[in-house]
């Protein structure tokens, strides 16, 4: 393994820490460097030129900065939060945060591998139950928190809700990719967003749902123990 490809593992408990990286020795997921906070790990990252491929993290996200800083130390990095339960308030956090997968530390070792393949492809992962938690939740009203949403910019966020990519948008509401761009950049910046997949989530709990697109999911994707 070289270090360009290494994977920096987060975690203040020694054991689980241990468990995990004779998990994840062999695989294109081994441990190159681990740590007991973020703190140490950003620290950490202005002394040493390698960069990580994955960043994985156990220690609870109480604010999106947490990540947000791991984000700033190694931005070519995936990032994936392992949470000891299931919380959506912590699901929000490392999603504003800019987090890549979350996942609970009970999740089988075949579901974690399969997870890690998808989140280095490129592809976002969370549990199927608290996907269901964050479109179920009481939300702000929709009036109030569009306000300064054009139409258009509304209908991109409803597909964005059921995953769909720049090309299915674009022949869905009848203009050009270059077009959809265009309004997704405004659509972030308006939002305070950074990507498609936290407008994603910011819709979903702002009273956005699917209402009756079939599109399949192709950002999102759901991981059960």
């Amino acid at each position: 393994m070289t270090t360009s490809n290494r994977t920096i593992l987060i975690e203040s408990n020694r054991l689980f820490r241990e468990g995990l990286k004779h998990l994840l020795a062999g695989t294109r997921f081994e441990v190159g460097a681990e740590f007991n906070t973020i703190d140490l790990a950003t620290e950490h990252a202005a002394l040493d030129g390698a960069e990580p491929a994955l960043v994985i993290s156990g220690q609870a996200i109480k604010e999106a900065a947490d990540l947000r800083r791991l984000r700033d130390a190694h931005p070519a990095a995936r990032i994936v939060v392992l949470a000891d339960d299931l919380s959506v308030d912590m699901l929000r956090e490392a999603m504003a945060g800019g987090a890549d997968g979350f996942l609970i530390k009970n999740v089988s070792p075949e579901a974690l591998i399969q997870s890690l393949q998808l989140i280095m492809l490129g592809e976002k992962v969370f549990p199927t139950n608290l996907a269901s938690m964050l479109l179920d939740m009481n939300t702000p009203s929709p009036q109030q928190s569009i306000r300064g949403l054009s139409p258009r910019e509304q209908e991109i966020l409803q597909s964005l809700v059921t995953g769909a990519s720049n090309k299915m948008i674009a022949i869905r509401l009848g203009i050009t990719e270059a077009t959809v761009k265009v309004h997704l950049k405004t659509l972030l910046r308006k939002i305070d967003v950074n990507n498609r997949t936290q407008a994603a989530i910011w819709a979903m709990n702002n009273g956005f749902t699917a209402d009756g697109q079939t599109t399949p999911t192709r950002t999102l994707h759901a991981v059960s123990a």
